[in-house]
């Protein structure tokens, strides 16, 4: 391990998240076994939610497949990882921020990922999410919301699409 791989593994103990993943995996009737980069793999998830194929908690990669096919993918187990870096730094409130970050996704983009900070700083296509260029998302909003820039008008000025007389 790299000492940045200690540190993450360090930090993921003192705030209680790598605790959490393991009493999470021990719970589902998982197989936990150590994996690469100081991360624990375990395998054989089988709870409805979340629904993902892969997700993090702290040092702990929760997989549903088993464990040839969750070490034999290296880009999702580089994609966990980066959560797990993420946790390291911002502890259990990660959580919380991950799943608000999840719910504007949603509402704005119509899917928890591609507006998500987080899940797009672990890389959208590594953790299996279709990316979705901020343009292209940006092209999804509403009419008459607040769009930043006026038709014909200077960039930034704060006028809606359904303003055109001129006038505030």
């Amino acid at each position: 391990m790299t000492p940045g791989q200690w540190l993450r593994r360090l930090a993921n103990l003192l705030n209680g998240s790598t605790l959490l993943g393991l009493l999470l995996a021990r719970l589902a009737g998982t197989t936990t076994v150590r994996g690469p980069h100081g991360l624990a793999i375990a395998t054989g998830y089988t709870w409805k939610l979340p629904f993902a194929g892969a997700f993090t908690v702290g040092n702990v990669v929760i997989f549903r497949a088993g464990p040839e096919a969750a070490l034999g993918n290296p880009a999702l187990l580089g994609h966990e990882e980066r959560h797990s870096t993420q946790y390291a730094c911002l502890g259990l409130p990660f959580l919380v921020l991950y799943f608000t970050a999840a719910g504007w996704s949603l509402l704005r983009h119509g899917d928890p990922a591609s507006g998500n900070p987080f899940e797009r700083h672990a890389g959208l296509e590594a953790g299996g999410y279709p990316g979705r260029p901020a343009e292209a998302a940006r092209s999804r909003r509403r009419p008459g919301r607040v769009t930043g820039r006026r038709p014909g008008g200077r960039p930034g000025s704060r006028w809606t699409s359904r303003n055109t007389d001129g006038g505030p």
